[in-house]
């Protein structure tokens, strides 16, 4: 089975669209998590492949669905973010040889396809739609969502998961090499472009609004206790700490104005979901959460990085897809699970979105009040990134747990929680998924 990157028709990129055809119609049910790991540990049981069919039983499971149901599966396909397979290296045959094996002896392993999963869960007997949402879960959700309006699916699997082999970051692959071509050349010579990207914003974003970086502390707090109360999460299952305003002052810097704490940490994990039409989902086991958009974001920045004028214009077009595809309007939000995995992005996102009614140059003011779970104002009650590692999905489980009542001690009591957006991950060139307690 062919399995190729969505077509650009499946996005909601523009504005002036109107309500989204199938607003209410697409419902998530079931949710799995394989547990995290910081490093993948070279055993088969634990490679991003094993991470990735453990989740997807289990969102299966949850869902209260038999295997033979599910007709569609929606997955990410790169599992790293600067983690490759060192080319010296030998490859790992043991592991390799231990599953049923693509073209690629990486798959399941540095990577991951649809057919290798569909070789070694051999329960997934009826699924006849396979489709690529790349780079992020939040696009493969909305890929998910988009075929089960569409109806190319009934019931789809979507996942995302992450390798993160031994060694540091962007030190194999291209910048193995003894030169690197193009624009490549200045981006990847820091690293993680986007931390450098983003210190650069949020420099502008404090000259402009007379803002300190130490501000960011009460969100950077907040983040670390909701992590702390999210079972899935990094921070709960292996490190169990507080994150205190002294800690996140006094770090080393990485790309000054952003720290050690203002970058999220690797981990390896998978989480999967699944998706049914409204009609399929209100007789599963789970309360249906009801979708009532998606959106993206496809603007090109200028130069190498996006200027704050850049970011702001386009996370007001955002919100502007966001609220026009579901049918409302910012004030309908009981809460927001945007990206944080630079958490100096986070304050972009939700200006955007005008979440409250703050405008631009007002989110670390709004930070200085009561943004916890038990108050009328939550940010990112799921702990994000930064709250309970890498992964990207975290953002999404919680605005699903919450709806459902599952969110445990996470669970928001300030506000009922009825209606939430999640995305990114960047402000220009992401995802975002609008999600209800009901299909109107």
């Amino acid at each position: 089975m062919a399995t190729e990157n969505a077509p650009q028709s499946m996005y909601r990129s523009e504005e002036g669209l109107g309500i989204w055809e199938h607003r209410g119609k697409v419902a998530a049910v079931g949710i799995g998590h394989s547990p995290t790991e910081r490093r993948w540990d070279g055993s088969r049981d634990t490679s991003v492949g094993a991470l990735s069919i453990l989740a997807l039983r289990k969102a299966i499971e949850d869902a209260g669905v038999t295997p033979d149901q599910v007709d569609g599966l929606v997955i990410t396909p790169v599992t790293t973010t600067g983690a490759f397979w060192p080319e010296e290296d030998p490859l790992p045959w043991d592991v390799i040889q231990s599953y049923n094996q693509t073209d690629d002896p990486l798959d399941g392993i540095a990577k991951l396809s649809a057919e290798w999963l569909l070789k070694n869960m051999p329960e997934l007997t009826n699924v006849k739609y396979t489709q690529y949402g790349p780079t992020c879960m939040s696009n493969a959700l909305n890929v998910a969502s988009q075929a089960v309006g569409d109806g190319l699916t009934n019931v789809c699997l979507v996942l995302k998961a992450w390798h993160n082999l031994p060694g540091r970051y962007y030190q194999s692959g291209p910048n193995a090499h003894d030169a690197i071509q193009g624009t490549s050349a200045i981006r990847t010579l820091w690293g993680a472009p986007a931390c450098s990207g983003t210190a650069l914003q949020f420099a502008e974003y404090c000259r402009k609004y007379g803002k300190t970086h130490d501000m960011m502390a009460p969100f950077m707090i907040n983040s670390r206790r909701n992590g702390l109360m999210m079972p899935e999460g990094y921070w709960y299952q292996h490190r169990p700490e507080e994150l205190t305003a002294e800690d996140y002052e006094y770090a080393r810097w990485i790309a000054k104005p952003a720290n050690l704490f203002d970058n999220d940490i690797p981990i390896m994990m998978a989480g999967a979901y699944l998706f049914a039409t409204a009609e399929r989902a209100k007789d599963m086991k789970q309360k249906p959460v009801y979708i009532l958009n998606h959106a993206s974001s496809e603007a090109i920045p200028r130069s190498l990085t996006p200027s704050l004028d850049e970011v702001e214009a386009e996370t007001a077009s955002t919100a502007r897809k966001i609220y026009e595809g579901a049918g409302i309007t910012a004030a309908d939000l009981s809460f927001e699970n945007m990206y944080d995995g630079f958490p100096q992005f986070h304050q972009f996102h939700i200006e955007g979105l005008g979440y409250r009614g703050i405008k631009f140059g007002e989110a670390l003011d709004f930070y200085q009040t009561d943004i916890s779970i038990e108050g009328p104002n939550p940010v990112s009650p799921s702990g994000g990134n930064i709250g309970a590692g890498r992964s990207r999905v975290w953002l999404h489980t919680d605005s699903i747990q919450q709806i459902q009542g599952r969110a445990g001690e996470r669970a928001i009591t300030g506000v009922k929680p009825e209606i939430a957006v999640s995305g990114g991950p960047m402000p220009l060139g992401g995802n975002y998924t609008v999600w209800s307690a009901t299909p109107d």
